[in-house]
């Protein structure tokens, strides 16, 4: 983790040096599109494959249902993903860029490499089921480092243009390596001439696919529209600094989204009471939160520091960012944790009316402060949204957390 974590600094630090705030801004909004291709070509089934392998994966019968009907959303989604990138060029250009840029070969690129998106997210979800840790991360190492490789040549010799086409191609790379290293394990449970164009499975994966649509589809789709908002309204640069922030807190934050997505997912689906449940949220709680606090403190207050070594000069306009990222980023931490039972027992209408209030508070709270403070009133409205996130999720799952019953899935 901490050498992928270094890999990511070295192509922030690269980018912000030959792209500077206006360029991490564009970049940012491409950035955007991709979780939203992945989510929509797979039609959100990669939590479903992760909790659905980790139950059954000694089940070849079942494994067989699952993968059937993961093959045929695929195709579904691809076609359609493909066909809106496609023939959408244009009118996605245009959106994105603001008129300012012609990148409509971009969008051509990433329609090409639709199926590779699809395919790697599913490969991820499986290797995820299976528990399969070491293994997942020491290739997902490789990917990542062979990845920011291309981008940094790409970026260094066809600047803002390379580093987009880098993007669109490297799902392309990435299904490649996956591929080579994870065939032995994945032929073990996929066979490909047994898996058949039903959809046994859709009842069950219809729940991950709404609250895939609701939690990545429309949460990068809000943060597309504030960058947007940001760029037309108070300047590019606040846009390229509040990018930025963005960036840097997915990088302290990968951690912890490594051990949600490998751990807590699988570990809650098999849980099966509240007194059970309860005790694992404490101990995870006692693990990671005072980990993350201490990290947090330091980043806070050696700040200025973090923007001229991870990126320029030209992004200290960063430095009022940090207080409301970080707070907000540490009540985020604590939400998600106990918000991960809505997707171990399938809790989809819990979780669909959870995260459409979020995102609403989140776009409310942010066009409202942006109006008089900027960039930073996107950050305060990123705090403001988990404390009452964090309260909603609390009150909903409150038989889970503080009652005595049996746990069922929905």
């Amino acid at each position: 983790m901490s050498v992928r974590m270094v890999l990511a600094f070295i192509s922030q630090k690269v980018i912000a040096v030959l792209l500077g705030p206006e360029g991490v801004a564009v970049l940012g909004n491409v950035r955007n599109v991709i979780p939203m291709i992945s989510s929509f070509t797979t039609l959100g089934v990669f939590n479903g494959i992760v909790k659905y392998v980790a139950e059954y994966k000694n089940d070849k019968k079942e494994l067989h249902q699952l993968f059937s009907t993961t093959a045929v959303y695929l195709l579904f989604g691809s076609i359609i993903s493909f066909c809106v990138l496609f023939f959408g060029a244009e009118l996605l250009n245009e959106w994105l860029f603001l008129g300012k840029f012609n990148f409509i070969y971009i969008f051509k690129i990433l329609a090409v490499s639709v199926p590779f998106i699809a395919l790697n997210r599913v490969f991820d979800g499986i290797m995820n089921g299976l528990t399969a840790y070491k293994k997942f991360v020491n290739i997902n190492l490789i990917t990542y480092a062979i990845s920011i490789l291309f981008l940094l040549i790409a970026v260094y010799f066809k600047n803002l243009g390379g580093a987009l086409v880098a993007i669109a191609i490297t799902p392309m790379i990435q299904f490649s390596i996956v591929a080579y290293f994870y065939f032995n394990t994945l032929k073990e449970y996929i066979v490909l001439k047994e898996l058949k164009f039903v959809i046994p499975y859709k009842n069950k994966l219809v729940a991950f696919t709404l609250m895939s649509i609701v939690a990545t589809f429309l949460g990068e789709f809000v943060n597309l529209k504030l960058r947007t908002h940001l760029m037309k309204n108070i300047s590019e640069i606040d846009a390229g600094n509040w990018t930025g922030m963005t960036n840097i807190s997915k990088q302290y934050l990968m951690f912890s989204s490594a051990i949600l997505t490998l751990y807590v997912i699988p570990t809650f689906a098999q849980i099966k009471e509240s007194k059970q449940f309860r005790k694992e949220v404490i101990r995870i709680y006692k693990t990671l939160l005072p980990l993350f606090a201490i990290g947090m403190l330091i980043v806070f207050f050696t700040r200025e520091w973090v923007i001229l070594i991870a990126k320029t000069k030209e992004f200290l306009g960063m430095m009022p960012l940090f207080k409301w990222q970080l707070l907000g980023d540490f009540v985020k931490v604590a939400t998600i944790i106990i918000g991960h039972q809505f997707l171990a027992k399938r809790m989809v209408k819990q979780f669909i009316i959870t995260e459409l209030i979020s995102l609403a508070l989140f776009y409310g709270f942010s066009t409202h402060f942006i109006k008089t403070m900027g960039a930073e009133g996107i950050v305060l409205a990123h705090f403001i949204r988990y404390i009452l996130y964090f309260i909603i999720v609390v009150y909903v799952l409150r038989k889970h957390l503080f009652g005595d019953n049996d746990l069922k899935e929905v």
